[in-house]
């Protein structure tokens, strides 16, 4: 069918992208092919030379790809022209049932069964099953009264006796900024409770010169460097020093320079703290004071995680990685009380905004993160 042209006074626009007689999954292709247009964004299809399938949604202020049926995952992200996502060794996502095998996404959910690195006796794998799930539906929703985009996907996990949840991702692509807004649901179909551990993976690209702010107190007690070694890592000389250093004094890390060898990574625990709306926030503000910048919901995402990696392959950073746990795995997050659960039929919410600023925006988020954590 030829693309939909959204007109002035229809409210909305479904298109399903899979799941009944009118969809348009066999439209993806290696040629992009146009689906939908309103206003000045324009929504593609196509697929990689691996065989996903991805949606580029094209706007004003925004450029995204979303993997719709691979894990729900944000692949790249761009805003007002300037590519944020993370560097990668990978240029496409490839079909795997491996994390690290396809690791080069903006954005990815993790869990829900596992968190982080598995211990000896966690069945989980790296960051649970829900990166590189089989999304089975998926709809894109053009909402023409307050000029936004969503791409909406589902995923259905089921094990006999230990689970049987509906994970929902929305991906909110308003036309007027320079932002995305996510959203994950969790519904458990059981009649008994659900473990749940979540961490979003948003791996924002690092930037020479640029400056770390978020909305916690910069101590060793609140700015929390990982000392153990995961399993997936083998770390160089100097690494174990440069771990003692940052756990000494964690604002060393602040300023990006490229002499702090992030190699091959470095994973803090953050202590956010919420404002009056119950979000918290954290940026990175380039040399020329425009800045990204990550807020959420805490009351569902209690807890924050940070990654830094600076390669010759990789440069990534999850600047403030809002989740439900730690990342040490189920058993050991399990024993220090800091798995959260679903009661039996009930639901579980997280929400997270995040984009770029310019340089009057990242000022007054700067001052409001200050005001927060009391260094006004």
């Amino acid at each position: 069918p030829p693309p939909f042209q959204a007109e002035d006074g229809i409210r909305d626009k479904q298109i399903c992208l899979v799941g009944s007689e009118m969809c348009i999954r066999d439209r993806f292709s290696t040629k992009e092919s146009v689906v939908a247009k309103f206003g000045g964004t324009e929504i593609n299809l196509f697929r990689y030379s691996t065989g996903i399938e991805a949606v580029r949604i094209s706007g004003p202020r925004s450029s995204i790809v979303v993997l719709p049926f691979f894990g729900h995952q944000i692949w790249r992200a761009e805003f007002d022209g300037v590519e944020i996502s993370m560097r990668s060794m990978f240029e496409e996502p490839v079909p795997t049932t491996e994390f690290l095998e396809t690791y080069g996404a903006f954005f990815v959910h993790c869990g829900l069964g596992g968190l982080g690195d598995p211990g000896p006796t966690d069945k989980h794998k790296l960051h649970g099953e829900l990166p590189l799930a089989p999304f089975t539906e998926a709809q894109l929703i053009i909402r023409a009264e307050v000029n936004t985009f969503e791409l909406v996907g589902s995923y259905r996990r089921r094990i006999a006796f230990s689970q049987n949840y509906v994970a929902t991702s929305r991906i909110t692509v308003p036309q007027d900024k320079a932002e995305i807004v996510v959203s994950l649901d969790v519904g458990n179909n059981r009649s008994t409770a659900m473990d749940l551990m979540y961490l979003a993976h948003a791996n924002f690209r690092p930037v020479d010169g640029a400056r770390l702010d978020y909305s916690a107190e910069y101590t060793p007690e609140s700015v929390e460097v990982r000392t153990s070694i995961p399993s997936h890592i083998s770390p160089p000389d100097g690494y174990e020093a440069l771990i003692q250093e940052l756990a000494r004094n964690p604002a060393l890390h602040h300023d990006l320079s490229p002499e702090l060898p992030f190699d091959p990574e470095v994973v803090f625990t953050l202590k956010m703290i919420a404002d009056a709306n119950g979000w918290t926030h954290g940026m990175q503000t380039h040399p020329d004071g425009s800045a990204d910048f990550i807020s959420y919901d805490a009351e569902s995402l209690p807890m924050a995680t940070r990654w830094l990696c600076r390669t010759d392959d990789q440069q990534g950073l999850g600047m403030v990685m809002p989740a439900t746990s730690g990342v040490e795995g189920y058993t050991i997050e399990k024993s220090k009380g800091r798995v959260a659960t679903i009661p039996g039929h009930g639901h579980w919410t997280a929400r997270m905004r995040m984009g770029r600023l310019n340089a009057n925006e990242a000022d007054a988020l700067r001052r409001h993160i200050d005001q927060i954590a009391g260094r006004a």
